[in-house]
């Protein structure tokens, strides 16, 4: 029997409707990008901010992340969050008071997310891939404040593309250290001991609690150079 002969021909018969869809669907996604990219490319300085969805107004954490934000935005930074409750809102909240553009990238979801009211630009993803995407693209620095799995996928994320060379370094910050102390300790005790990393990896974040220090370690880190990807820099980000 051929391998022709062992495919179902309800199978066979489905495939090209199915190769069609596919198909729709990548300019689907490239659609996406290059919305994204034209609305966006305005927005530098920014600095993309994460945490919490479930924190509550009167959190400890919102005030912080509002604070943090409403400096950055003060001091010339944009602000990026995901665009819905908790963290994300807080962050909004603080840069759409200040003085730069406060941006939302909002993500559907299947429980869907209600965007926050405090954005200056909006934009919404179907992929969570692309949202990503310009979460890094856009960013000269990460504010990484307490959060859930989807905080430690943005932080793992970006930690990763660093590490490997495929983005720029841009300074990792996170925010609250008595909150990462037992991870950071995990990384160095299993990570490192059982060489799954470098020690120097563990550099690629660093730990702040004050909200003015924040943006301190931000100028700190362009203090010799602009904001904008360097020729390099920008090869590197073409193929992120």
């Amino acid at each position: 029997m051929s391998a022709k002969e062992k495919i179902p021909p309800s199978v066979v018969a489905a495939a090209p409707h199915s190769n069609g869809r596919e198909s729709w669907r990548v300019f689907g996604i490239m659609s996406e990008f290059v919305e994204a990219t034209e609305r966006l490319s305005a927005i530098s300085p920014a600095v993309s901010i994460f945490g919490s969805a479930r924190i509550k107004p009167e959190h400890p954490y919102y005030a912080l992340a509002e604070r943090i934000a409403r400096l950055l935005s003060d001091a010339g930074f944009s602000v990026i969050s995901g665009g819905g409750p908790g963290i994300m809102e807080a962050a909004n909240k603080g840069a759409f008071f200040g003085k730069s553009p406060s941006v939302g990238l909002n993500i559907q979801l299947p429980l869907e997310q209600q965007a926050n009211t405090y954005q200056d630009i909006s934009q919404t993803f179907r992929h969570f891939f692309a949202r990503k995407f310009m979460f890094v693209k856009c960013a000269s620095a990460y504010v990484v404040m307490p959060g859930g799995f989807g905080t430690l996928d943005e932080l793992l994320e970006a930690m990763t593309l660093v590490q490997t060379r495929k983005s720029r370094q841009i300074p990792i910050i996170l925010v609250h250290s008595a909150f990462w102390r037992g991870l950071l300790d995990w990384f160095r005790e299993r990570l490192v001991d059982e060489q799954m990393i470098s020690l120097e990896d563990i550099n690629l974040v660093q730990t702040i609690d004050e909200p003015d220090a924040v943006v301190e370690a931000i100028f700190k880190h362009y203090e010799t150079r602009g904001f904008m990807p360097l020729p390099e820099e920008h090869e590197i980000m073409l193929n992120l």
